[in-house]
């Protein structure tokens, strides 16, 4: 007699993983990706410019924190130089943070997350 509503290789083709056992193993999966989550988040990342004449530092949850200029860079007759270098400067930090998702989140190898 044939089993009724039964799947090839027996725990419906998780290749003999029960139903159980995989539901704990997620569980484990969501709660380290939440724990990564909060570790990012309350780390800071430092980026500079222009040879350290400006520095900014954001949050793993990419708040602009802080920005230091230098004297020396600042030029009234050359406001958009400074405006380039602060924009530089504050998109490196948020590439850094993006970076370090990416190699934090990537190690669950879960399709569609990233």
């Amino acid at each position: 007699m044939a089993k009724r509503g039964g799947f090839p290789g027996g725990m419906g083709g998780f290749g003999g993983m029960n139903l159980n056992q995989l539901m704990k193993e997620a569980k484990k999966m969501q709660a380290d990706m939440e724990k990564s989550q909060e570790e990012l988040v309350s780390k800071e990342f430092t980026a500079s410019s222009g040879g350290g004449a400006i520095e900014v530092k954001v949050t793993g949850a990419k708040e602009l924190k802080e920005i230091k200029i230098q004297k020396d860079v600042v030029d009234p007759d050359d406001v958009e130089m400074l405006q380039d270098l602060i924009l530089t400067c504050i998109n490196e930090a948020l590439r850094k943070v993006d970076q370090e998702q990416a190699s934090r989140l990537g190690q669950y190898n879960i399709p569609g997350l990233m």
